[in-house]
């Protein structure tokens, strides 16, 4: 499917990680591209007996949207500059409240940016919301890592490949994206029983049916973590996007994201597509 309609959330500070590369593949594309910003409401913790004055939650909540405001006032820039059409909207969330209004915008686009939480400026509920999007909206998440800034050139993408079909969703969903690289590489890695058939000629078929240049790398008994093992063979091989499947279950109507893809979103150094 071709990307027609991009969603970012924006960021409160920095150089709007996620805005950058989601306007560079709107205007690659000719995408519509939409920005919004979160304003969060304060909530007030149970133990709280005393009314908190209501000027002090008037005087929160406009801080929330002012600085939801500028947020998307520095995205209008980037896409006035890129020459994309778009729009920018506020959306405002009570802090811990329920996330459903945001969703369900979400759930109504092509793909959906939004920059990896930065623990040194850490935003409210930033890693809560990731978790969201990527289980409870259908929709490919773009995560970018807060470090990144300037222009997306995608040279090489790296797909981890495991033959799941969360694995198989995020190559169909970034396959738009794909396009834009000169090359794409499978990683596929063994723990702990080595695959005595060809793993991966299949899927490398089926990029190569989409005109993309594709190898394929195996792995075996990797001497570190999964996540450890595709970031070092991403570093390595100098390539600046990852496309994975994004693994967890819910317990308790809890999202839990798997040990591998927590650990990704955490150590992240290139932009990672992914889906569930």
């Amino acid at each position: 499917m071709a990307i027609k309609d991009i969603l970012t959330i924006t960021d409160y500070q920095g150089k709007q990680p996620a805005a950058q590369v989601a306007v560079e593949i709107a205007r690659l594309t000719e995408a519509h591209a939409t920005g919004v910003g979160l304003a969060f409401e304060p909530l007030l913790p149970g133990f709280v007996a005393a009314p908190m004055p209501a000027d002090y939650l008037q005087m929160a909540r406009e801080q929330a949207l002012n600085s939801a405001k500028d947020s998307l006032e520095a995205y209008q820039k980037l896409i006035d500059l890129a020459g994309v059409n778009g729009e920018t909207r506020v959306e405002e969330i009570l802090t811990g409240g329920s996330l459903e209004g945001i969703l369900s915008q979400c759930r109504l686009t092509d793909l959906v940016a939004i920059t990896q939480d930065n623990p040194e400026q850490s935003e409210p509920m930033r890693s809560v919301i990731i978790e969201a999007l990527l289980f409870d909206t259908g929709v490919p998440l773009l995560v970018v890592p807060h470090i990144f800034d300037g222009q997306f050139k995608p040279k090489k993408a790296v797909i981890a490949w495991n033959g799941s079909a969360s694995a198989a969703r995020a190559v169909h969903a970034a396959l738009p994206v794909l396009k834009m690289v000169d090359e794409v590489s499978v990683l596929i890695i063994n723990e702990y029983e080595i695959d005595d058939r060809e793993p991966g000629a299949a899927v490398a078929t089926y990029l190569a049916r989409h005109d993309l240049e594709v190898s394929v790398d195996i792995i075996n008994h990797p001497q570190v973590s999964i996540s450890n093992t595709i970031l070092n063979y991403i570093s390595d091989n100098g390539a600046d996007l990852l496309v994975m499947g994004g693994y967890g279950h819910s317990r308790m109507r809890e999202m839990l994201l798997g040990g591998a893809t927590r650990e990704i979103l955490a150590n992240m150094t290139v932009p990672v597509l992914m889906t569930h």
